[in-house]
């Protein structure tokens, strides 16, 4: 797990060594442990490395292979490297590291973009092949790992986060109005390629782009989910065996994948708890982690949900970490989480897993996190509301998940990001693609393979990036979200959704846990925005940077205000503090930039 950045010229000129400096610099938090650089003509890569597998210097980045003319700049992990290395071997292949990097460099030597294919895991890296002057490029199939780029006629830059990008300069940051109007609609979601910056595009997830040094660009898909039902019907007991033997080897590839103690972030949610038992058993003194925040009473939500993870530690008797979060330190530890995420998120617990990150960080650098569960096992409320409604699938879709409709999208923002309805033709386009049997396929398939890599996935990767740790996900391992994808959408939301993983833990974790209600990491004070919070919100939005911005329409704003705890998006969050965050990232991140740079 690392931080990666580059930059490749077509113009016959040399990357600034300068500009390669400042953007790997802008990297250190992702990979404190060690840093590096290399240049080949047109071509420069930085690297900051998290030492997690192979902790000599044998494995620093960027990684040059002078046999093979090779170099090589990752991001992530390969959970199948020991497979792929003896593989490897077996055709003649001599290794110098026991790493994951180098078993890219040898796959791809001898499968070429294929390489991709045989890789379990979450990754983002690009290799420069000395011979032919060409670079590619790829990205893991759900998109765990970023890849940030710019590209004009004169060179390509790219780094493991927008910042990184920005600390090089010269980058349009105007706002995109369809990235706007997605941002808006889609719970601050961005489909790759658009960033909110016009200046600034993503690799998608699922994708590999090759680039030579004369500008030629290709692109193409490496993998798409299928969501049919296989040749011969499964019966209910029969799927049931097929998850619970999936999921455990899932898990435990996770863990093994590391030369250093992995650990739990245990929210007291099925999923969590259910990695938590898959794992003790196996691990000695497991580390786990919980976080909690101040109730604001009255009718507001719970801030914590211990009750639940307490048990769970109670049982397999982890070596256990709770924090319970004052609202003070929430308002004033913000600026920090939003400026270390790499687009603006508005889901609550981005600061949580700030929080979190930031003490987890102090006692390990590996952790598990039960993420991707819900979208793969239909776990959110919405899902049934829209499988029970009617209208046609892009109606479903719409009417149960945008965070606001059209025509109020156009109320919201000024004239000059007016456009048309394009995050409904979006949704319609994914929705239809073929290979889906029923609408909850769809949905469930365009959320687990577009939607999720904006949300939990970026989330998780920018929030504990900050701190050097490197967040696992193991509920979105391609096999067993392939598994999943096959299953009837009726087993999934049999007992109120997730059901395969309910069966699968009965007998593991306390029947409490599991017919709990689903819970979300809760941060009441940022859903039901009173007193500080309310005021911290209202200077960034009447702010004299946002007025000048001219994003919103303050008639919209100023009902917001007036109303906070009174509008509310279709997944509950709150209207206002999504404005003030996409304002107040924007003041943070991209603002000091266009200064420095204009």
């Amino acid at each position: 797990m690392c931080g990666l950045c580059g930059e490749l010229r077509f113009d016959k000129q040399t990357p600034d060594h300068d500009r390669l400096m400042r953007m790997t610099d802008a990297l250190i938090k992702r990979g404190p442990d060690a840093s590096g650089v290399y240049a080949d003509g047109p071509l420069a890569f930085g690297h900051r490395r998290l030492s997690i597998i192979d902790l000599s210097d044998r494995s620093r980045q960027p990684m040059v292979d002078e046999a093979l003319h090779l170099t090589l700049v990752f991001n992530g992990t390969l959970y199948n490297y020991r497979e792929l290395r003896a593989e490897l071997q077996e055709m003649g292949y001599e290794f110098f590291s026991d790493g994951d990097s180098e078993v890219i460099l040898k796959a791809y030597h001898v499968w070429g973009e294929h390489c991709v294919t045989h890789f379990y895991g979450m990754f983002a890296f690009a290799i420069w092949d000395q011979r032919d002057h060409t670079l590619f490029m790829a990205r893991d199939r759900f998109g765990i790992k970023p890849f940030y780029y710019t590209l004009d006629s004169a060179s390509l830059r790219f780094a493991s986060s927008t910042q990184a990008l920005l600390a090089g300069g010269g980058i349009d940051t105007s706002i995109d109005p369809i990235a706007l109007h997605h941002h808006l609609t889609l719970h601050s979601s961005v489909p790759a390629p658009r960033t909110l910056l016009n200046g600034i595009r993503k690799l998608p997830q699922a994708h590999w782009m090759r680039i030579s040094a004369k500008g030629d660009i290709e692109l193409k898909r490496y993998w798409e989910l299928d969501a049919t039902r296989p040749d011969v019907a499964l019966s209910e007991q029969d799927w049931l065996n097929a998850t619970r033997h999936v999921l455990k080897k899932v898990v435990e590839r996770h863990r093994l994948a590391a030369d250093v103690p992995v650990g739990v972030l245990l929210s007291g949610g099925l999923d969590s708890s259910l990695i938590v038992a898959l794992l003790a058993d196996h691990v000695p003194d497991l580390r786990t982690f919980s976080i909690g925040f101040e109730d604001l009473g009255g009718d507001a939500e719970k801030g914590d949900e211990f009750e639940y993870s307490d048990q769970v530690v109670a049982r397999y008797h982890t070596q256990h970490h709770k924090m319970l979060i004052p609202n003070s330190e929430v308002l004033k530890r913000l600026p920090e989480a939003v400026r270390s995420m790499s687009e603006p998120m508005v889901s609550q617990d981005n600061i949580a897993f700030y929080l979190l990150a930031e003490q987890v960080s102090k006692d390990v650098k590996v952790v598990l996190a039960g993420q991707g569960a819900d979208e793969v096992f239909a776990g959110y409320f919405w899902y049934p509301k829209m499988d029970e409604a009617g209208g046609d699938a892009l109606d479903k879709f719409r009417n149960h998940y945008f965070d606001r409709d059209h025509a109020e999208y156009l109320e919201t923002v000024s004239d000059a990001y007016r456009t048309e309805d394009v995050t409904s033709e979006l949704v319609a386009r994914e929705l239809s693609k073929p290979n889906a049997d029923e609408f909850l396929d769809q949905v469930l398939r365009f959320d687990v393979s577009t939607l999720v890599v904006d949300d939990p996935v970026k989330r998780m990767d920018n929030q504990s990036m900050a701190w050097g740790l490197e967040a696992r996900v193991p509920f979105l391992d391609h096999e067993l979200v392939e598994l999943a994808a096959k299953m009837p959408p009726s087993l999934r939301l049999k007992e109120g959704g997730k059901f395969p993983l309910k069966a699968i833990a009965r007998g593991l974790i306390p029947d409490s846990v599991i017919d709990r209600p689903k819970g979300y990491f809760p941060v009441p004070a940022l859903k039901y925005v009173r007193g500080e919070f309310l005021q911290f919100m209202r200077d960034i939005l009447l702010s004299e940077a946002c007025l000048k911005r001219g994003l919103f329409n303050q008639a919209y704003v100023e009902k917001l205000l007036a109303e906070p705890e009174s509008h509310f998006t279709r997944l509950n969050g709150s209207k206002l503090w999504h404005l003030a965050l996409l304002e107040y990232w924007l003041q943070l991140n991209v603002d000091p930039c266009s200064e420095a740079t204009s």
